[in-house]
C-alpha cells in the first residue's frame, strides 16, 4: 500500500466515529457518556491544535493520563498530527518518568485531570517545551488545550500525510538501567490489526476498560470504537465494580490479567451477577493457573480466550474457547496456536530448529515486529536477527502446532502493571543502608501469580523491614518494582559461575 492510500489506525478510528456521530461511544467512570461525534470532533480539533503549536511528523507527544475520555482523545489527536505517542505509566516513580520524557525527546506533554499532581512533580525534574492540560486545571499544569482547540480549530482531519513506515509510538518495558527500554512501533503493523473482525457476531461490542488504557485496554478500545461499539471506563480494577458494570452495561468484552481474573472469581458477588451478556473474556500477560482457568470456564462459560504476545511482536498466538480443554505435560495450558501470518520456531542454544515436543527458545517472525529499541541499536541487534525476534521465552510446540511456555531465558518478572527486571531492583537495594547483599527474583504463588521477592543479607547491625524496603523502592522506582516479600539470609547462595543461585532460592522459598 502506498503512502497516498494508507490510512493510519487513529485516522481509521476517528473516521468510524464520525460516520455514526449519534451512537454512544465512551462512558466515564462517573456515568457521563460522550457520543461518537463528540469524541471525533474533539480529537480532530486537538490534532489541529497540536499541528498549530508546531508538532510535526516524527515529534514525540507524551501522555500523562488515566482512564479518561481525554486520554483517548489525546491518543488519536497526536496520532493524526503525525506524532509518535509515549504513555507515561502509573506505577513508575516520577524520576523514572522524567528519564523517559527526556530520552524520547518529548515535544509536548498532555495531562488529564487524573494526573495533574504527577505533572507538577514531573515538571520540576525535566524541561518539556510545551505542557498542556486536557481540560480545566491548575495554572502550574498548563493551558487547557481542549478548550483552545474548541475555540479555534476545525472538526476535521488535519492535512498530515502518514505512511506505514512512520513512527506510531514508543512503549516502555523493564530494562537493566534506570530508564526502561523503549520499543518503537510503526503505523503499518498496527493498522493491520483493524482488518480482523472484533466483537459479537452481528452486534456492536461493548468493552469494559478496567485496566490501564496505556496498555492493552487502549488497543481493545481502539478496536471497539472502530467496529461500531462502546467503551466503558473504570479508573482502576475493582472486582465488585467490574461485576456490577458487566451486568448494568451489558458488557460483551472484558480483558484481565490472570491475577485479576482470580480476584473476580473470589469476589462474593460473582454468583449473583448476570454474566449472560459476555461474549469474550480475554486474559494473558503472565502465567495462568490451569485450576483457576477451569473454574473460570464453569463461571463464565466457554468464552475464555487466552493470548500470548509481547510488546516487541504484538499478538503471537491465541487459545480459542474451543481449545481450552487442551493441556500439555503436567496439565499445563497451551497459549494457543500462532496467528495467521506469524511464524514460530523453537530453536536450541546453537540456533538449530527443534522438533515438536522439545523445549528451546521461541523465535518469532511476522509483519508485526517492532522497529527496534529506541536509541539502543546494540540491544536491537541482539534480539532482531535476520527478520526473527529472539523472544527470550522458553517453550515447545506440540504435534498439532500448539505452543506451550516453560520459562524465560531472560530474567524478567511479569507483574500487574508491567515488567520488572531484577537487576534494576537489586542495584537500587544495594544503595539502602541496611542492605549488604541482595538477590531479587519472581516467585509464583499457588495461583501462578508472580510476585517480586527480595532476598537480603543485612548490613552489620541492621535489620531491614519489608515496609521500609517497599517504601524505599516505591519512592525511587515506582510501586510495581516494590517487593511483596523480604527474606533475610546470612548469605546469598551462588552458582558455579559465581552468580546468585536463583533456582536454588526459588526452591527454598517454595519449600
Amino acid at each position: 500500500m502506498s503512502v497516498a492510500e494508507f490510512i493510519s489506525a487513529p485516522a481509521l478510528v476517528l473516521r468510524s466515529l464520525a460516520r455514526d456521530p449519534d451512537r454512544p461511544a465512551v462512558t466515564t467512570a462517573d456515568g457521563t457518556t460522550l457520543t461518537a461525534g463528540e469524541l471525533a470532533a474533539t480529537a480532530y480539533r486537538l490534532g489541529h491544535e497540536l499541528v498549530a503549536r508546531g508538532v510535526t511528523r516524527g515529534d514525540t507527544v507524551a501522555l500523562l493520563t488515566g482512564n479518561t475520555p481525554e486520554a483517548l482523545v489525546a491518543r488519536y489527536a497526536a496520532g493524526i498530527a503525525g506524532a509518535r505517542v509515549v504513555n507515561l505509566y502509573e506505577g513508575m516513580s516520577t524520576a523514572v518518568l522524567a528519564g523517559i520524557v527526556a530520552s524520547v525527546d518529548t515535544a509536548v506533554l498532555l495531562v488529564d485531570a487524573e494526573r495533574y499532581a504527577d505533572a507538577v512533580e514531573l515538571s520540576a525534574l525535566v524541561d518539556v517545551p510545551t505542557v498542556l492540560a486536557l481540560g480545566p486545571g491548575p495554572a502550574a499544569v498548563g493551558e487547557d488545550a481542549i478548550a483552545a482547540a474548541a475555540a479555534h480549530r476545525p472538526a476535521e482531519p488535519p492535512a498530515v500525510r502518514i505512511g506505514p513506515e512512520d513512527h506510531l509510538g514508543i512503549r516502555h518495558t523493564g530494562g537493566t538501567t534506570g530508564i526502561p527500554k523503549g520499543i518503537l512501533s510503526l503505523h503499518g503493523p498496527y493498522r493491520r490489526v483493524f482488518d480482523v473482525p472484533f466483537g459479537p457476531d452481528g452486534k456492536a461490542p461493548r468493552f469494559l476498560a478496567a485496566t490501564s488504557l496505556a496498555h492493552l485496554a487502549g488497543v481493545l478500545s481502539d478496536l471497539t470504537l472502530h467496529h461500531g461499539g462502546s467503551v466503558f471506563l473504570q479508573r482502576s480494577f475493582d472486582p465488585g465494580e467490574v461485576l456490577a458494570a458487566v451486568e448494568r452495561e451489558r458488557i460483551t468484552d472484558l480483558w484481565v490479567l490472570p491475577p485479576l481474573l482470580h480476584r473476580l472469581l473470589d469476589h462474593p458477588s460473582i454468583t449473583g451477577t448476570d454474566l449472560s451478556s459476555l461474549h469474550r473474556v480475554s486474559y494473558g500477560g503472565c502465567v495462568a493457573s490451569p485450576t483457576r482457568v477451569r473454574e473460570a470456564m464453569k463461571v463464565f462459560g466457554p468464552i475464555l480466550t487466552s493470548g500470548y504476545g509481547m510488546s516487541e511482536a504484538q499478538n503471537i498466538a491465541v487459545l480459542t474457547p474451543q481449545d481450552h480443554d487442551r493441556t500439555g505435560p503436567d496439565g499445563q495450558l497451551s497459549v494457543g496456536r500462532p496467528l495467521p501470518g506469524v511464524e514460530v520456531v523453537i530453536r536450541s542454544a546453537d540456533g538449530a530448529p527443534l522438533p515438536a515436543g522439545e523445549q528451546g527458545e521461541i523465535h518469532v517472525r511476522s509483519h508485526s515486529l517492532m522497529a527496534g529499541y529506541w536509541k539502543r541499536p546494540e540491544l536491537t541487534a541482539e534480539v532482531l536477527r535476520d527478520g526473527w525476534l529472539h523472544t527470550g521465552d522458553i517453550g515447545h510446540l506440540d504435534q498439532d502446532g500448539y505452543l506451550y511456555l516453560a520459562d524465560r531465558r531472560t530474567d524478567r518478572i511479569i507483574v500487574v502493571g508491567g515488567h520488572v527486571y531484577p537487576s534494576e531492583v537489586e542495584e537500587l537495594l544495594l544503595t539502602h543502608p541496611d542492605v549488604a547483599q541482595c538477590a531479587v527474583l519472581g516467585v509464583r504463588d499457588a495461583q501462578q501469580t508472580e510476585h517480586v521477592h527480595a532476598v537480603v543479607v543485612p548490613a552489620p547491625g541492621r535489620h531491614p523491614e519489608l515496609e521500609d524496603v517497599r517504601a524505599f523502592v516505591t519512592t525511587r522506582k515506582g510501586r510495581i518494582y516494590a517487593p511483596d516479600a523480604l527474606h533475610l539470609v546470612p548469605e546469598i547462595p551462588l552458582t558455579s559461575a559465581g552468580k546468585p543461585d536463583k533456582k536454588h532460592l526459588r526452591a527454598t522459598l517454595a519449600g
